[in-house]
């Protein structure tokens, strides 16, 4: 039996060229092969356009399709598929790059992956390269501070109904939201009936040529601001001046 290939997980992006850690680099350019995820919706990859700049050979990459379906049972086996064509490579002997975006383990699909891949193959040699969280880059985009003195944070995916997320805001200085998708409308309604829609930012699709930056969500339109790669920073008061 040929000695198993090793496995990495490397985030990239979200968005802007270059947010990719020097050793993620180096894997990158020792893989045999790059598994490259693409959204069923999407004409192109956004994890292979944060690569720009960063030489692969075509032949190396392999662009697999992911189905962004609710039903667990159809993801479930969708990821399985996706871990049994990865294990054959890697039972070759390849060494096999997976790139994710944002941060590797942060609501990430690639934590489904590598959980696979281990049940399939308990010896894995495999590396997971830490990356940028979407909030982080959105924070960053709009020099917005996730968190100062002993502010209290919360990252969570959007809730169903805005009780919830009231609820969560009221016992908490700042939500980082992720997940928001159609329910966009009623949070940002949400935020203007609490007051507070002046003092939380909006990012979507950061550094990326349909990019939208708001540092004031009062007027921001829900339709033209819903879509994919979208975070919301709430703070639930005005930041306290902390310098002299």
């Amino acid at each position: 039996m040929s000695k198993l290939g090793t496995f990495w997980g490397i985030g990239v992006g979200p968005g802007p060229v270059g947010y990719i850690p020097l050793a993620a680099v180096e894997a990158l350019h020792q893989a045999d092969l790059v598994f490259v995820p693409r959204a069923t919706t999407s004409e192109s990859s956004v994890a292979l356009r944060c690569l720009t700049g960063i030489a692969i050979a075509p032949e190396r990459i392999r662009e697999i399709e992911f189905h962004m379906d609710t039903d667990r049972s159809v993801l479930s086996e969708h990821y399985a598929q996706l871990a049994e064509t990865i294990a054959v490579e890697l039972r070759a002997g390849l060494n096999v790059a997976y790139l994710t975006i944002g941060d590797t383990l942060t609501y990430s699909t690639y934590s489904y992956i590598l959980a696979a891949l281990q049940e399939l193959l308990p010896t894995l040699p495999q590396r997971t390269f830490p990356g940028i969280t979407s909030y982080a880059a959105a924070a960053a985009a709009m020099s917005w501070p996730l968190g100062e003195g002993k502010e209290r944070t919360l990252i969570l995916p959007c809730p169903e109904d805005a009780a919830s997320l009231c609820g969560d805001i009221e016992t908490h200085d700042i939500i980082v939201l992720m997940k928001i998708g159609k329910r966009l409308p009623w949070v940002l309604d949400l935020l203007r009936n609490m007051g507070i829609a002046e003092h939380c930012a909006f990012a979507r699709r950061i550094g990326l040529e349909d990019e939208l930056l708001s540092t004031d969500v009062g007027g921001l339109n829900a339709t033209d601001a819903m879509g994919y790669l979208a975070t919301l920073l709430i703070r639930k008061t005005p930041r306290e001046k902390r310098h002299s």
